[in-house]
């Protein structure tokens, strides 16, 4: 059984994963830590060295400006993070890898066990078609509540083929001011804004004669909250460090292949 603190408790984000957890026999939340304090079938409280309960790790789901006295707080109580807050700045950032060496942290811009399984699968894709010379793009669209564009998502994705491609391209947000023809190395990120789209991600391969688009759709926040409860069962326990959803991915196929292995019977 994993014992999880919800940091943000009262947002939608700590609702939904609250409401997984109840159907979740291997995870429980023991304690939630927010500024309005009160009880949803846990304690709730303002602060995180409030929390009285034993627990086995902490998932953050809260605000930037607040991550600084979380993780300091983690750090003096030996608790493992899920970082799940994004829009963090460079300092906190070096904080993040600092306080790293002393509990684990896991740290990622999006849960969705899609979206870092795809990120993978990019890092593949780009070493065959930018070599290729196939132009690169991402669209991402969102509902008009959303405040950051281009979102935390696309700039990972990114991230993820410039790693792939040696730092080589540079990313391209608005043309509308070039009246030249697309640079080679460019990697445009689009943002669209309207209604109530779920959250969409694609990324597009163009080269000539053929077309490659890899897509992502995000129905439900349940995704990110089933990430984040896998992540928190996989850092429960692990030694001081800095980890990814992609830690957590290589452990399920590792499961899996030995679940496959273990069987016994014979003709």
């Amino acid at each position: 059984m994993t014992r999880i603190i919800m940091h943000g408790a009262n947002g939608r984000m700590g609702k939904v994963i609250a409401g997984l957890v109840e159907n979740d026999p291997e995870a429980e939340i023991v304690a939630g830590v927010d500024i309005a304090p009160g009880n949803a079938g846990f304690p709730i409280y303002t602060d995180l060295k409030d929390v009285k309960e034993e627990a086995d790790v902490v998932i953050d789901f809260s605000s930037a400006k607040i991550v600084d006295h979380l993780l300091e707080t983690a750090e003096e109580k030996k608790l493992p993070v899920v970082l799940c807050t994004t829009g963090l700045s460079e300092e906190q950032l070096a904080n993040v890898r600092r306080i790293s060496r002393e509990i684990p942290i896991l740290k990622s811009a999006n849960m969705s066990l899609g979206i870092n399984t795809i990120t993978g699968l990019l890092k593949s894709a780009t070493k065959v078609f930018a070599s290729a010379g196939f132009d690169i793009e991402i669209v991402e669209r969102h509902h008009n509540q959303k405040l950051d564009a281009p979102s935390g998502t696309a700039i990972m994705l990114a991230d993820a083929i410039n790693e792939a491609a040696d730092g080589a391209y540079e990313y391209i947000y608005d043309r509308s001011k070039r009246r030249e023809k697309r640079a080679k190395k460019e990697l445009g990120i689009s943002a669209l804004r309207g209604g109530n789209i779920p959250g969409t991600h694609e990324v597009i391969f163009a080269g000539p004669d053929e077309l490659i688009e890899i897509h992502h759709v995000a129905y439900s926040r349940s995704i990110f909250g089933n990430g984040a409860i896998s992540a928190a069962k996989y850092l429960a326990g692990r030694e001081a460090g800095l980890y990814d959803m992609n830690d957590v991915i290589q452990n399920m196929m590792s499961s899996d292949a030995a679940e496959s292995g273990s069987d016994d019977s014979t003709c």
